[in-house]
């Protein structure tokens, strides 16, 4: 058997109740809930009960998407189901990054509540829109977004999928570009052009920010989205640059599977990293676990 890695979901798959069965059955999940509302009151209650406005707000999503992330992971582990390896879409890595031990749980809660408000902020102050262009090749969206002023690909999903940041002037014309070029255009319903140089200033005051945290060796190998490549050198710059340039999800799949992955587990909210880990390599496996029923599920 292959090796086993746990990837934790990102911004987008948020929805009222997350988390809630699992809360309900698991200590270990529980205590990720408890965590997170000592420190931001009200966290539990905004997963389990928050309106679809409420969590679709950056300073909200971040930190609650967080804590469904890591208790679906703790709830795994308390069931005798442990990774080689792990890696974060987007927010999803400072899921990440607390479940490899760089950071407490609480450290680690702290700094995805201070991205949010930073990127919320730089969201306000710098406009921007992001547009999901499917069934053309990335190279071929490179050149579509090459003709737009601040249009950069950010998210690169899978070989038919990567997302791109935008002004919000441009993006009726962008999207028919694509159509033009023989592909589809979709805007997500995202509050900002996250990943992009539209974030700088978050970057910069996460930067600042984590000037006071320190960072301990990761117990369990944990992959970056900024180089696609195991963490290494300077970890508070890979997590700042991640949040002003493309996540390279693509790749991180494709480096996994080449250092031995071949059992994927989506962990956390929604499955939508699933879908994109399938249409990368069809012959791995991959699971989604939010609930008790998935982890009862698992055949591994």
């Amino acid at each position: 058997m292959g090796k086993i890695a746990f990837v934790f979901s990102g911004q987008g798959a948020q929805y009222s109740g997350m988390g809630k069965e699992l809360y309900d059955a698991s200590p270990a999940a529980k205590a990720v809930y408890d965590m997170a509302d000592s420190v931001r009151q009200g966290t539990s209650k905004q997963c389990f009960e928050g309106t679809t406005e409420e969590l679709c707000k950056t300073v909200n999503t971040q930190p609650c998407v967080f804590t469904a992330d890591l208790a679906a992971a703790y709830a795994l582990v308390e069931k005798g189901i442990t990774p080689d390896c792990v890696a974060g879409f987007s927010l999803g890595e400072i899921s990440a990054l607390a479940f490899s031990k760089m950071l407490s749980d609480e450290e680690a809660f702290k700094l995805v509540c201070t991205r949010g408000e930073l990127m919320d902020k730089a969201a306000t102050a710098n406009p921007g829109a992001m547009v999901a262009v499917m069934k053309i090749a990335p190279q071929e969206v490179e050149e579509v977004c090459s003709k737009f002023d601040k249009t950069y690909p950010v998210n690169y999903n899978s070989p038919a999928q990567t997302v791109v940041a935008t002004t919000s002037e441009a993006v009726d014309a962008f999207c028919e570009a694509v159509k033009n070029a023989g592909g589809r255009a979709k805007q997500l319903a995202v509050s900002g052009a996250f990943h992009s140089p539209f974030m700088a200033d978050a970057a910069e005051g996460l930067g600042k920010y984590m000037e006071n945290i320190d960072f301990s060796e990761p117990q369990v190998q944990i992959y970056s989205d900024y180089t696609a490549k195991p963490y290494e050198g300077d970890y508070k710059a890979l997590v700042k640059a991640q949040v002003e340039n493309p996540v390279k999800w693509q790749t991180i799949v494709e480096n996994m599977v080449a250092d031995g992955v071949d059992t994927f587990i989506e962990v956390g909210v929604g499955k939508t990293l699933t879908g994109l880990i399938k249409r990368i390599n069809p012959d791995v496996k991959a699971f989604k676990v939010e609930t008790p029923a998935d982890i009862e599920a698992l055949e591994i």
